[in-house]
């Protein structure tokens, strides 16, 4: 097995869901990779930090009630031509109308992908304050944190020192977003710390969102083929503020 199927099965595991011998050779492999055994623990820190910080939204009660009255008057209208209709068709109606109730309360209770790549990164942030996983390479020398993740990642973040514009550099690090992995680059804004993640925009990603989830803000922004994310404590206006020199700098 190696690091590329290891991490495709990693949520499986964490869910309990693989077969006894897939289970077995996994756990072998990530007890002799670092690389893999890194992304099993911050996918269980991950998880942990999204159950017990992240926002759940309810429907508004307007929109509930909308939908109960539009499935009564669609299930009255089916009662009324079930008399005129054999019973196998009554029975074919009432199963559609079972899984269009069905649908929409997935619709209406499950977050979005987007929604969950924005409490992903604010749980990575969040988690990253947490002990000491600030910084697997710490440094304000761009040559020095850029080269660090040659061979660690299947791409190359740009990375800038912002310091003579209020947004020193202060280290690099690996992190696991999105279901997979990406740098992440610490910044400082007085006292406050910026985690920007960053990894290869999938074709036709729309991009763009701010958002604030437990008092973090959090910003998106897409520039020459990479997805950014700013994610931080400090004010909207700061965080805006970093994504434009950062754009500047990439030119």
């Amino acid at each position: 097995m190696d690091c590329t199927q290891a991490q495709e099965q990693l949520d499986r595991l964490q869910d309990g869901e693989l077969e006894a011998l897939t289970r077995r050779k996994l756990r072998a492999h990530i007890a002799n990779c670092t690389v893999c055994a890194a992304a099993d623990e911050q996918l269980s820190a991950l998880r942990s930090a999204v159950r017990d910080n992240a926002s759940y939204f309810t429907a508004p009660e307007t929109l509930r009630q909308r939908v109960v009255k539009d499935l009564r008057a669609k299930r009255a209208s089916m009662l009324t031509r079930a008399v005129q209709m054999p019973w196998w068709g009554f029975a074919a109606s009432m199963t559609g109308a079972t899984a269009l109730a069905v649908a929409l309360t997935l619709a209406l209770t499950l977050p979005s992908t987007q929604d969950q790549l924005g409490q992903d990164v604010v749980a990575s942030h969040v988690r990253s304050l947490m002990g000491n996983h600030l910084a697997d390479i710490a440094s304000s020398d761009q040559h020095t944190v850029k080269p660090w993740f040659n061979g660690k990642l299947d791409f190359s973040p740009p990375v800038h020192d912002l310091a003579a514009e209020g947004f020193p550099l202060l280290a690099g690090r690996l992190d696991y977003v999105g279901g997979r992995p990406v740098a992440a680059l610490v910044y400082q804004r007085r006292q406050h710390r910026i985690n920007v993640f960053v990894w290869p925009a999938a074709r036709e990603q729309a991009v763009g969102r701010s958002v604030t989830i437990n008092g973090y803000n959090a910003v998106e922004w897409m520039h020459a083929g990479m997805v950014f994310w700013a994610v931080s404590d400090v004010n909207s206006r700061d965080l805006s503020q970093l994504k434009d020199l950062l754009q500047a700098q990439a030119g």
